[in-house]
């Protein structure tokens, strides 16, 4: 999971400090979440799928397809 939220990032040519900004965290707490120093919340795993529009079973490894699954209706992470 943490190679795959860098290599996003990497892809993209964004620095942790881009996604630091988006997520509302420090460089640091971003940068933990990269390597393993600290387990990534599930509101934060929702902001880093709906970012980069993939799903979040891509993000935690549970498949090799990125393709985003469709919102339900009134289902707005905050």
């Amino acid at each position: 999971m943490y190679r795959r939220i860098r290599d996003l990032r990497e892809d993209r040519d964004l620095t942790q400090t881009d996604l630091a900004k988006h997520l509302k965290c420090t460089q640091v707490c971003y940068s933990y979440y990269e390597t393993g120093k600290r387990d990534i919340p599930t509101d934060v795993l929702i902001k880093l799928s709906d970012y980069y529009n993939i799903s979040v079973d891509y993000l935690l490894g549970l498949t090799d397809a990125t393709a985003a699954y469709p919102r339900a209706v009134n289902v707005v992470p905050t």
